[in-house]
């Protein structure tokens, strides 16, 4: 699973001072690298793939209307993540389908996957099982923010600017997230870590 990693973008300043001199394929490749992530983040708040294909597609085509000032940009998953979420809630706001003042408390994602490394954990296919349908049983916006930093590779202060949440908001949901995982798979094996949180991705 490719996480979008601080560390993966320290080669790409060249690609963003391409992108920013009007490279279409350096765009693209730009493009490729987020897409799918974003995709997904966007379902998840509109519930159509339609819609959230459509504003993916306008969260690109409003970075590349843009592209001189690209390299100026801090952090640009956080930018790109909160032009999803912040196009996501126009879309649903002028759609009148739900009350925007609590977005993240009615949010259901279906994860890809639960974020548990192989290579850490040896597992069979029945406890990954039982770790995905733990994982599905989550709250909401517990589940949101479990996918965004286990699935997506995202940091703790990155989640927190993206959702407008604390930190410690975070950390308790992922301590609730955590916890459930290792009770539904407990029996399979008991060295699954048990805590309160998971302090990798808090820097």
């Amino acid at each position: 699973m490719e996480h979008l990693q601080d560390h993966d973008f320290a080669y790409r300043a060249p690609l963003l001072q391409q992108v920013a001199l009007g490279d279409q394929l350096a765009f693209r490749e730009l493009y490729h690298l987020f897409h799918k992530r974003l995709h997904y983040f966007a379902f998840a708040l509109v519930k159509s793939k339609e819609a959230a294909e459509e504003i993916v597609e306008d969260v690109f085509i409003r970075l590349w209307n843009q592209r001189s000032s690209i390299t100026e940009i801090n952090n640009l998953k956080i930018y790109l993540y909160t032009a999803t979420k912040n196009t996501a809630l126009n879309y649903l706001s002028k759609k009148a389908r739900e009350s925007i003042v609590e977005p993240f408390d009615n949010i259901d994602i279906a994860l890809q996957e639960t974020g548990v490394s192989p290579e850490q954990i040896m597992i069979t296919a029945e406890t990954y099982q039982k770790i995905k349908q733990a994982v599905e049983a989550l709250p909401p916006r517990c589940k949101m923010i479990f996918k965004l930093i286990r699935e997506d590779g995202l940091r703790y202060k990155e989640v927190s600017e993206i959702l407008n949440i604390s930190i410690n908001t975070i950390d308790a949901q992922m301590a609730i997230a955590v916890q459930r995982i290792a009770d539904a798979v407990r029996k399979d094996f008991e060295k699954f870590p048990r805590q309160k949180s998971t302090p990798s991705k808090k820097a």
